[in-house]
């Protein structure tokens, strides 16, 4: 894998990125839960850093979030950030391929996305909550399966996934069209080899 992928510019452009795409992720999550969306909207942020600054800054924005939920809803959901990085890391390789430039190559990133979010998530919910999610339209899911006599770790599967899928497709789409309107030297402040102000002076 190109090393230029895991590559991190620490200039004043990522410094910015980093807390506002947190800052997005937060406003997300409370969006959803205020509305109880049968979503969690709590990684848009870390999909569009992922995106236009890869992996590793992604990755940090996805971790930084959990533990800021940890620190203000309950240090359990410190752990959820294996899920965040797991998504970042995700996003960044996909959109780094140039498979996120159409429409259904977002689509595609969207839903494998959803499904490494699932596979993360899914031991963790086993092990911290019985199988739950605490999203109410998922634990419906998951107490129906129980009561058809479903295997746990099945039920706990089923549960995330009929959120998590749902949710990537929505954030990476979303993703995807801010990307489309960001103009190039935008991006070329993260993705070229150039400080920041030598990337806008070339504008």
């Amino acid at each position: 894998m190109s090393k230029k992928l895991w590559r991190m510019k620490l200039d004043a452009a990522t410094i910015i990125l980093i807390p506002a795409a947190i800052g997005i992720n937060y406003l997300g999550k409370m969006f959803a839960e205020l509305l109880k969306l049968p979503l969690w909207m709590d990684s848009i942020g870390t999909c569009f850093a992922a995106v236009i600054a890869g992996p590793v800054v992604g990755a940090i924005v996805g971790a930084v979030i959990n533990i800021l939920y940890g620190v203000t809803m309950g240090t359990i959901s410190t752990i959820y950030a294996l899920t965040n990085v797991g998504i970042a890391i995700t996003v960044a390789i996909f959109a780094h391929k140039g498979i996120m430039k159409k429409f259904s190559g977002a689509l595609l990133t969207g839903l494998v996305v959803g499904i490494v979010a699932c596979l993360i998530s899914t031991p963790l919910n086993l092990l911290l909550w019985g199988g739950t999610t605490g999203n109410i339209w998922g634990d419906c899911v998951f107490a129906a399966c129980m009561e058809q006599g479903m295997p746990m770790w099945l039920a706990s599967l089923l549960d995330e996934a009929v959120v998590d899928i749902p949710d990537k497709l929505i954030t990476v789409l979303l993703v995807y069209g801010a990307c489309k309107g960001v103009p190039e030297s935008f991006l070329k402040v993260y993705q070229s080899e150039e400080s920041a102000e030598e990337a806008l002076q070339q504008k």
